[in-house]
């Protein structure tokens, strides 16, 4: 065997936590409200679509930049949505889910020595898209404020800002908090990019899962952003098809330029039945969008509400697919991977310890993240369980 297979870039990176837990739901029975996939179908108009599509022969090779209806109704969504004006054959690429486009954004950016100012805790496949492009992350810091909101000191951002800085990677609506950038805070990281002349790369897939007195404003919206912001975002989490892994960027064609040019290495193309689908679920009605937020806020309010009837201090999201709570509320004794591993056999649920997503994993030893993107009766029947295991 020959030594040291594994490159050093990767040094330090092993299994993701998701696929721990998730193999551990699996051989205890528990129920799985760790990872972030939602347990009901999407749409029939786009699940027909798919279906329609691959009985229609698109099964072969979409065009290199995605379908072309596609990078339409992308184009056409970030209008309605937003006002933003994007050429769909220049300014938009279709990519195998925002994962490959945050790589091939990581890849086709930075070079060895490049620093990526970011937030923590964050989504896991971020710092191993920088080390692989031999780049440095350097965190900021979210942490919940004694309104239960997440927030950052703006010092500290300044602060993290060097002459190596390359990038300041966004994730708004945010994984794992559920915060939702504010307009001074998307005005304090605009004002830090122009002053520095930095590109930003903002991760969006969450942008229609916002709650009840939340507003998600994409960072490009923001004077003189545009063209230094490139925005991705996808379709899984939306339109509750995230195996179809369908996702896009948008923004300045030198920008969408720089990160397809490393993308098109990567998977090249992808899901081309699924891409016309995707299309017809971006131009459905503001009623969709309005049961799916109004749906799953419901959903996050039954689990934060057993979670709070459990004994935890929660920290109810703005967003997205997750809540957070502080273990130490209920007096357990051992961090956050100890308590998610015991849970099972102590509750019958699974969950994912937030230090999982902190490159200073101590800022998160006393936090867990439960998933709340699951049938309602199986919210209630997790919520019955930790009542029961912890009161």
């Amino acid at each position: 065997m020959p030594r040291d297979v594994l490159t050093t870039k990767l040094a330090g990176f092993g299994t993701t936590i998701f696929a721990e837990m998730s193999a551990l739901a699996s051989s205890t029975g528990s129920i799985n409200l760790g990872q972030g996939f939602p347990d009901t179908d999407g749409p029939s108009e786009v699940l027909d679509a798919a279906v329609d599509a691959i009985r229609s022969g698109v099964n072969q090779y979409p065009p290199g930049l995605g379908d072309p209806d596609l990078r339409r109704a992308i184009a056409e969504h970030q209008q309605r949505w937003y006002g933003l004006d994007v050429d769909p054959d220049t300014e938009v690429v279709v990519t195998a889910g925002a994962t490959e486009a945050l790589a091939g954004a990581m890849l086709g950016m930075l070079d060895t020595g490049d620093e990526v100012v970011l937030f923590e805790p964050m989504y896991d496949s971020y710092q191993a898209g920088i080390a692989l492009a031999g780049a440095t992350p350097v965190p900021v810091l979210l942490a919940p404020g004694g309104d239960g909101r997440w927030t950052f000191d703006p010092d500290a951002l300044r602060t993290a800002v060097s002459p190596r800085t390359k990038l300041i990677l966004l994730n708004t609506p945010h994984n794992p908090t559920g915060k939702v950038f504010d307009r001074s805070e998307l005005e304090l990281i605009a004002a830090v990019a122009i002053e520095h002349d930095l590109t930003v790369v903002t991760d969006e897939v969450y942008e229609h899962l916002v709650f009840h007195g939340s507003q998600h404003r994409p960072l490009a919206t923001l004077p003189g952003m545009f063209e230094r912001t490139l925005t991705i975002s996808s379709g899984g989490k939306t339109f509750h098809t995230t195996g179809w892994k369908i996702g896009w960027m948008t923004g300045p064609a030198e920008l969408v330029t720089a990160a397809r040019l490393a993308k098109q290495y990567l998977t090249y193309v992808n899901g081309a039945p699924f891409q016309p689908a995707t299309a017809v679920g971006l131009r459905l009605g503001d009623d969709y969008y309005d049961r799916l937020s109004a749906g799953l806020q419901t959903a996050r309010d039954g689990l934060v509400d057993g979670l709070e009837r459990a004994g935890f201090t929660t920290y109810r999201p703005e967003a997205s697919y997750f809540v957070t709570v502080d273990i130490d509320s209920i007096g357990f004794e051992g961090d956050a991977m100890d308590f998610c591993r015991a849970l099972p056999a102590t509750a019958g649920v699974v969950a994912v310890p937030a230090s999982a997503f902190y490159m200073n994993p101590e800022h998160g030893s006393h936090l867990v993240r439960f998933a709340c993107c699951k049938r309602l009766d199986v919210i209630e029947a997790a919520v019955d369980q930790l009542v029961g295991a912890f009161r």
